[in-house]
């Protein structure tokens, strides 16, 4: 089995049943992900400097 074959064949089985699940959830706003995400991410990187201080 060629990788052109296999590729084919993963993108059909991905594929199947697309029309019944988008994947898409309509109560997933992109926005506030990445906004929630991007506050953690600043969260941790507050609480690492101050525990990391110089003493």
């Amino acid at each position: 089995m060629s990788l052109h074959t296999t590729a084919q064949n993963l993108v059909l089985l991905a594929s199947e049943g697309a029309e019944n699940h988008g994947g898409n959830h309509d109560s997933l706003n992109p926005y506030l992900t990445g906004g929630g995400a991007l506050f953690v991410l600043l969260l941790m990187l507050w609480v690492t400097t101050r525990l990391n201080r110089d003493r």
